[in-house]
């Protein structure tokens, strides 16, 4: 089975910037990155290919906004566009490809896509693993509990709902 294009271009996008900018672990995009190819090149269930997908979402926005803050460069509504920014740009595509809103990838009760739920869920758990880390780093003045902490902690989450959402799928 081929890996699609557009999963080699964000493998690829993510991890030519993992050198740049270091806002959340390069090694944790990547991490995420090779999920969501892998995931969709085996054809696992959309809903943890999205998990994916969202967790390198909110990867690409930290980075971005850790780039920003280190150029200095400062506008209004800087955040909120650049959360808007790369959810339209990973979604649209995504939607005009066919690959979200096929009536026939729904989950049974709500109606929603199950590519779409699966980047919700794994935007709102990468982000609590992301923030969770750099609440338990303050706590500790600074230092992380244990080696690769930051790693651990946004990439773990996915990976438990990952498995999760493949015994409900199955």
């Amino acid at each position: 089975m081929k890996m699609p294009i557009y999963l080699l271009f964000i493998f690829t996008i993510s991890f030519l910037f993992a050198k740049k900018v270091l806002a959340v672990c390069p090694i944790c995009t990547i991490a995420v990155g090779t999920g969501v190819g892998f995931s969709r090149w085996l054809g696992i269930d959309d809903t943890i290919t999205g998990l994916w997908i969202g967790g390198l979402i909110v990867s690409m926005i930290t980075w971005t906004e850790g780039w920003l803050k280190k150029k200095n460069i400062r506008f209004r509504g800087r955040t909120l566009i650049n959360i808007l920014a790369y959810y339209t740009l990973i979604i649209t595509p995504l939607y005009y490809s066919g690959i979200i809103g096929n009536p026939f990838n729904t989950l049974c009760a709500c109606g929603l896509d199950k590519l779409l739920f699966g980047i919700i869920a794994g935007s709102s758990t990468f982000w609590f693993g992301e923030s969770w880390y750099f609440y338990l780093k303050e706590k500790n003045n600074g230092h992380a509990y244990f080696p690769f902490q930051k790693v651990v902690m946004p990439v773990l989450p996915l990976i438990i709902l990952s498995i999760i959402y493949y015994f409900l799928t199955k």
